[in-house]
Formats: C-alpha cells, structure tokens, sequence
C-alpha cells in the first residue's frame, strides 16, 4: 500500500507538459519579461484603439489578458490568446440601465515551432506600435491583424 502512495506523490509533483508563459523558466522566459512584452502591446492597442476598434458598438475595449501556453520541456508556444472586453450602456423608457456586453478570445497566428524566447523578442522591439504591428515569428502575419479579423 505505501508503494503505491509513493507513485502517486511522484505522479502528482511531476511538471506539467505545458505552462502559462508567465510560469515558464527555461531560456528567455520568465514572469517578469512576458508582463512587460504584454504592456507593450496594451500600449499598442491603446494607441491605435479610438481609431480602429473602439469606433464600433464597444467603444470601450479593454485588453483583459493575454496568455500562452508553453511546452515546458521545448519553450514551444502552443496557442496565444488575447482577451478583451467591453460594453455599451443606455437608459431604457423605464428608466432601468440595459447593458450590452461584449467579450472576444483572439487568438493569435503562431508559426508551428515558434519559441516563447523569439516571440518575446518581437514583442519587445520599439515601442507599442512596433509591438502590435511586428510580424510574428514564421509567418507574415501580426498581432495587429489578428485582432482586426477577432474584433
């Protein structure tokens, strides 16, 4: 019986296959540089918002979180997706508030391969604008068009 309560403890503080980039600690990785390629790209989409997405039913969008997913043994991204939110708000004839929300998950066009290390690093060149605007790692696409095709 203590045998197999010993497997099981070892199964259970096995690490995962995959991680939250803000949890990956392999090369390039780390809790503070993903926050701070994440506000780099806030910056972005708060610039060029009141242009281009905030003009439509939400004139409020908010970016909530962006989040990755890393394979721990390789720094291989599997999936980004970029959440944002917003709503619309008017005062009825009854006088009550009606509320229309509005919720969307982008998720980003990641090459097959792409390592948190590289993709940070575009995040990381120039300013917000740069950020949202720099072609992914392996594809021709940005974070930019992504959001335009999710928004």
């Amino acid at each position: 019986m203590l045998s197999v309560g010993l497997l099981y403890a070892g199964a259970v503080q096995a690490a995962p296959a995959f991680v939250d980039a803000r949890d990956y600690t392999g090369p390039g990785g780390g809790h503070e540089r993903f926050l701070a390629a994440e506000r780099q790209l806030v910056r972005g989409f708060d610039e060029v918002c009141g242009d281009t997405f905030c003009e439509g039913q939400y004139i409020n969008l908010w970016a909530m979180r962006l989040r990755c997913s890393v394979e721990q043994a390789t720094g291989v991204v599997v999936q980004c997706v970029w959440t944002f939110a917003g709503s619309d708000t008017w005062v009825k004839p009854s006088g009550l508030i009606k509320v229309n929300r509005g919720r969307y998950a982008c998720v980003l066009p990641l090459a097959t391969g792409t390592r948190l290390e590289t993709l940070l690093q575009v995040w990381e060149m120039g300013d917000g604008f740069d950020a949202l605007h720099a072609p992914l790692p392996g594809t021709t696409s940005n974070t930019y068009d992504a959001l335009v095709d999710c928004l």
